[in-house]
């Protein structure tokens, strides 16, 4: 669950929440008058080029490219 303050202790504390959002990577909510009305989130970094985005991301387990030992249903005359 988000971290919820006040606008007022946000005002007073805004450049370390900033600081601590973008650290944790975790939003803060600030209330009026205990109501939401703002969430700060953490920037989300894409990479600038699809190739290579998932690089070191997967690990392939196995032969992916021999055949398998398995009839499928279309194969069947």
């Amino acid at each position: 669950m988000p971290k919820t303050m006040s606008a007022a202790e946000f005002k007073a504390k805004c450049l370390d929440v900033l600081d601590q959002v973008a650290a944790r990577h975790e939003p803060v909510i600030v209330t009026k008058r205990g109501k939401p009305v703002a969430q700060v989130v953490p920037i989300v970094k894409r990479p600038k080029h699809l190739w290579g985005a998932m690089k070191g991301e997967i690990e392939i387990r196995g032969d992916i490219i021999s055949a398998l030992d398995v009839e499928w249903e279309a194969m069947k005359g």
